[in-house]
């Protein structure tokens, strides 16, 4: 039990008791970076409660071996991506056996011996954490520029790796983000910078060679609730600085020559309105939802232009019809789509305006484009995968359309897709609305009242979560759960209505919407009431905390990821790196006495009550940047002291890690198994060999 110092705070007349606030380190920014610096007495009730969990969970230690291995036979140990040619060379990553982080490599183009760029066990090796960001080489393929975070709290340090000699050049660049985008001299690349509060605020140019310190700025965003990001287009003719908070965007251009330059401004920042670039000869092709086009168009405008006005329609607005992102090649634009759930692919000949949908015969399908590295290319490459399906690769020429399968997963324990069913339904929500529920089983399993179904959820920023390949979830549905996915509006797995609607004064759609699917799959005789486990994390955890203080009664467990639970604080401090951004899709709770009402009806540490919660696990990490360690903890605190469940509720903090867990991937399934030991603990299946 956390010892009880209350703080309050009056806000618009109304004024809260928060008995937990001393959880958060006043100097968590050191913390965040250097766990060591934590706060003595909020270290010994992490680790109090660390040791609790472990109590209860060392029973499962069998268990969780045998996850482990189950988990770890799943995954082809030396698995490799398909290479991508650039130029003389093909480019490429690949795992070595045993080896928990990846490296880059690349061979000659027409055959030839493999180059290892980069050995992430290499440069990992002595660390209690590496993971590696984004990297890229020179367009004269003779450096490479690499991004490592060492402490999980996604502050990264950018590296020079000269390609020929196999050194690093003495610069190092930090704190930093993963983006890097190098102009066309081979010599000079653009950054970006974060601030104090982890926010990215500054672009900058290095050249090789020249201390950081002599670096360039060439940007500053002056907006803390914008995020900068920089990125080359894929023509190689231009560099672009995007400038976005999670409904509007603004966006710069220079030329990829001069790397310098001052950036040309494209069209002016408008709340609510998104736009991307590419460039297509004497024109730019813009990704936007301007106008009418709440589901985005795709409109070209000549390069120079300023005004919104001289955009005109390529690809008109179809309402439903979310045009998600697009590629543009030499002769093709390539755009992806999402209606209802099902996701696709469509081909338009730049020259002739003709268009064409790869055909896919599964709607339960996740199809995705991967980029490739050349522009004058008629090869388009995409993944496709399934709940049942491992991902498969191909290559499919845009010009005659012929697709070449390029790889298919491998599952070395031996996996046959027959032996799975795959389903879409439909919920109904309260107001009416029909909430597409994915999900999978084995084809022997008949469920019934008695069946575990684990239910996840995410709902929130537009982000949608389709029905993919997971081999991790093989290890509970080959136990006989049913595995759901709630695609509940905050998401914009139905255009971009679906993500409105689940967005600030509207945000209680997610939760009902929730709640419906949870109720659908009971009705349809998938599962019985008191059976469901509900799992989400990050802005996911905070739907699982708000329907668990809603429809309680419903699950049987819950599991909380790094869980956004403590809103309504969070939102109150524009100190805090995320907040001052996530503004528009939360409120402004400082300002907006509406916005303050609301996230206090819903957010979950301030609505706990008496009433019997299900079985519980929360995790955190001591340097995530996203969702801080003392929302969570805070959370469970409070649980244990008013929401008197009956049940168990743990809490395990990573010490020495982020928001998305260890760096290493067998690190990673370790704490898949311990989810998967306590939710089968939960339901009475916690035995090693069942």
């Amino acid at each position: 039990m956390a010892m009880r110092q209350p703080v309050t705070d009056t806000r618009h007349g109304v004024t809260r008791t928060d008995p937990y606030a001393w959880l958060r380190d006043p100097n968590w920014r050191e913390a965040m970076v250097e766990p060591e610096r934590l706060d003595p007495a909020i270290r010994d009730y992490l680790e109090a409660e660390n040791a609790y969990a472990d109590s209860v969970m060392a029973p499962l230690e069998s268990l969780r071996e045998s996850l482990v291995r189950e988990l770890r036979g799943r995954i082809r140990e030396d698995d490799s991506s398909v290479p991508s040619p650039d130029g003389p060379w093909a480019y490429y990553s690949r795992y070595r056996e045993g080896g928990q982080h990846v490296l880059l490599c690349r061979r000659p183009r027409d055959g030839g011996d493999e180059q290892i760029l980069l050995d992430g066990d290499a440069e990992a090796e002595g660390a209690d954490y590496f993971q590696l960001g984004g990297a890229a080489h020179s367009p004269d393929h003779r450096h490479l520029v690499f991004a490592e975070d060492r402490a999980g709290a996604e502050s990264f340090s950018l590296r020079i790796r000269d390609l020929d000699e196999g050194r690093d050049l003495a610069e190092v660049i930090q704190p930093a983000r993963g983006d890097i985008a190098w102009a066309n001299d081979g010599r000079t690349f653009l950054y970006t910078v974060i601030d104090d509060e982890h926010r990215p605020r500054w672009i900058y140019a290095h050249e090789l060679g020249t201390p950081a310190a002599a670096d360039v700025c060439v940007y500053t965003e002056e907006d803390a609730g914008f995020f900068l990001g920089v990125d080359r287009t894929e023509s190689g003719r231009f560099l672009v600085i995007d400038s976005h908070d999670h409904t509007t965007s603004e966006v710069r251009w220079l030329p990829a020559e001069s790397p310098t330059a001052e950036p040309r401004l494209i069209a002016a920042r408008e709340r609510g309105i998104e736009y991307s670039v590419s460039d297509h000869g004497d024109d730019w092709l813009i990704h936007t939802n301007a106008g009418e086009a709440e589901d985005f168009m795709i409109a070209r405008a000549p390069i120079g232009a300023t005004d919104r006005r001289d955009w005109t329609p390529v690809v008109t607005h179809q309402a439903g019809r979310l045009i998600e992102g697009m590629r543009v090649y030499a002769d093709w634009l390539v755009r992806q789509e999402l209606e209802d759930a099902e996701s696709r692919l469509v081909i338009r000949a730049l020259g002739t305006g003709e268009e064409h949908t790869i055909d896919q015969p599964d709607p339960c399908v996740e199809v995705g484009l991967i980029g490739g590295l050349e522009y004058h290319t008629d090869q388009l490459r995409f993944v496709v995968s399934g709940f049942a399906q491992p991902a498969q690769v191909f290559d499919y020429d845009m010009r005659t359309g012929q697709r070449v399968l390029r790889k298919t997963q491998t599952v070395p324990s031996g996996h046959d897709p027959e032996a799975y069913v795959s389903r879409r339904l439909m919920a109904t929500a309260p107001d009416g609305e029909r909430v597409p529920v994915s999900l999978f089983h084995r084809r022997d399993l008949v469920p019934d009242a008695r069946t575990p179904l684990l239910l996840y959820g995410y709902g929130a920023y537009g982000i949608s979560d389709l029905p993919g390949f997971s081999p991790n979830r093989l290890s509970l549905v080959d136990r006989g759960f049913v595995y759901a996915i709630a695609h509940v509006r905050g998401g914009k797995e139905r255009g971009y209505r679906w993500y409105r609607q689940g967005r600030l004064s509207d945000k209680n759609h997610t939760f009902s919407d929730y709640i419906a699917c949870a109720q659908a799959l009971i009705e349809a005789g998938y599962t019985g009431t008191g059976q469901i486990a509900a799992h989400g994390g990050s802005a996911g955890g905070m739907l699982v905390g708000a329907v668990l203080n809603q429809q309680p009664t419903l699950f049987r467990a819950a599991i909380a990821d790094v869980p956004f639970v403590d809103v309504l604080n969070t939102m109150l401090d524009p100190d805090l790196p995320l907040t001052p951004p996530e503004w528009p899709e939360w409120g402004n709770p400082i300002e907006d006495a509406r916005a303050y009402a609301d996230i206090a009806g819903y957010s979950p540490y301030d609505n706990v009550a008496s009433r019997d919660y299900p079985h519980l696990l929360v995790t955190a990490g001591v340097s995530d940047p996203r969702v801080t360690y003392w929302e969570p903890a805070k959370w469970v605190a409070r649980l244990r002291s008013e929401g008197q469940p009956s049940s168990t509720v743990l809490l395990h903090t990573n010490m020495s890690a982020g928001h998305g867990g260890p760096g290493g991937r067998f690190q990673f399934l370790e704490e898949v198994a311990y989810r998967y030991a306590f939710l089968l603990w939960a339901y009475g299946l916690a035995s090693a060999d069942h």
